[in-house]
């Protein structure tokens, strides 16, 4: 009885994290620009992957796989952030978002203290070649 309700808790967590991964891969193929597909990429991939990984626990019943599978998590639970925030961080220095669709531009005036400051420093404003206008 135990067996066959474990199996049916691993079922369920392998198709809603499976249906998570893909809502992923669909929002990285439908939404508009770098941010949002951003959003979409870390947002629900790292809950399917947790899910997936806490349904492939439950299946092997095996102590000796949680390491592994906790270790799996975890480092995706700390890379998928960082990664995300550099690709962002690259992504809006190089204009590779459509900014009419951010509401709040925090960023805006960070650059722009950069950018005076660098002015102050050097004199005269320097030509920036990492934008794609």
């Amino acid at each position: 009885m135990l067996d066959t309700i474990l199996d049916i808790v691993a079922g369920t967590f392998m198709i809603i994290g499976s249906l998570l991964s893909l809502a992923a891969g669909i929002g990285m193929l439908r939404f508009p620009d770098l941010l949002s597909r951003l959003h979409a990429a870390t947002k629900p991939q790292v809950l399917g992957l947790f899910l997936l990984l806490a349904a492939l626990g439950i299946e092997l019943r095996s102590w000796a796989v949680v390491p592994i599978l906790v270790m799996a998590w975890g480092l995706q639970l700390l890379t998928a952030p960082v990664s995300a925030h550099m690709v962002g961080r690259a992504g809006y220095r190089t204009r590779h978002l459509k900014r009419e669709t951010l509401i709040v531009d925090e960023l805006a005036a960070v650059v722009a203290a950069a950018e005076a400051r660098e002015e102050r420093e050097h004199g005269k404003k320097q030509h920036r070649t990492d934008f794609i206008d």
